[in-house]
């Protein structure tokens, strides 16, 4: 997606979080969602970006809501990719189930959470090459709350929903439902699984270029 939308005349920053990624060599236990957010809140300033559209996909959607506390002078667009989006009624912080305890203790180390498997609708070609690619996670990012510290920006705000694999009546399906009519949220619903830059690439990226468009016309 990156290449395309910088093809298409848009300036991407890509940030890889600490212990993910190029950076996994830099994993250990005491990262957090903390350290994930500074992580973000970081290019921010040393790039000193101004007006920026932060984008999040699945748990991403806690970073940048905790980079909207700390950084919001810097922002123009929120948009949640099939995310989570924490508020201060409900910050996050995931309970982590007895199996998966047993899991990390096991395989873990006691501190990292295993990926989990690929998406069923994924080519089999994309699911090879990520393979490899796909990193262990420090726990903590998955159990420390977001901090709210701020009140809460006025930041426009758009949630993109992957129907596919969704169970209605599961937490996500609720949100969607919940943003789709809410008027301080753009609503896109997308005939893809949760991996949707795999998935359905060219959606993701009219998705995101439009929002790009629009912001550069003032809209």
């Amino acid at each position: 997606m990156v290449p395309r939308l910088r093809a298409s005349g848009h300036t991407v920053f890509a940030a890889t979080l600490t212990g993910l990624g190029d950076r996994t060599h830099l994993a250990h236990p005491g990262i957090d969602l903390d350290t994930h957010v500074q992580d973000v809140a970081n290019v921010l300033f040393y790039e000193d970006l101004k007006d920026v559209i932060l984008v999040g996909h699945s748990y991403g959607g806690r970073v940048i809501t905790g980079v909207a506390d700390m950084s919001a002078d810097r922002l123009a667009h929120l948009v949640y990719l099939d995310a989570f989006v924490p508020t201060p009624e409900n910050p996050g912080g995931t309970i982590i189930t007895e199996a998966s305890q047993a899991r990390i203790d096991a395989e873990g180390d006691g501190w990292r959470n295993p990926p989990g498997d690929a998406p069923p609708d994924q080519p089999s070609e994309i699911i090879e090459w990520a393979r490899p690619r796909r990193s262990w996670q420090p726990v903590k990012t998955f159990t420390q709350p977001v901090r709210f510290t701020n009140p809460v920006p006025n930041l426009a705000r758009t949630y993109v929903y992957c129907t596919v694999g969704k169970d209605p009546s599961s937490p996500f399906a609720k949100l969607a439902l919940q943003l789709r009519d809410d008027p301080a949220w753009t609503y896109h619903q997308l005939e893809t699984g949760h991996n949707l830059h795999y998935t359905a690439p060219d959606d993701t990226v009219a998705i995101l270029a439009g929002i790009g468009d629009a912001q550069d016309r003032g809209a």
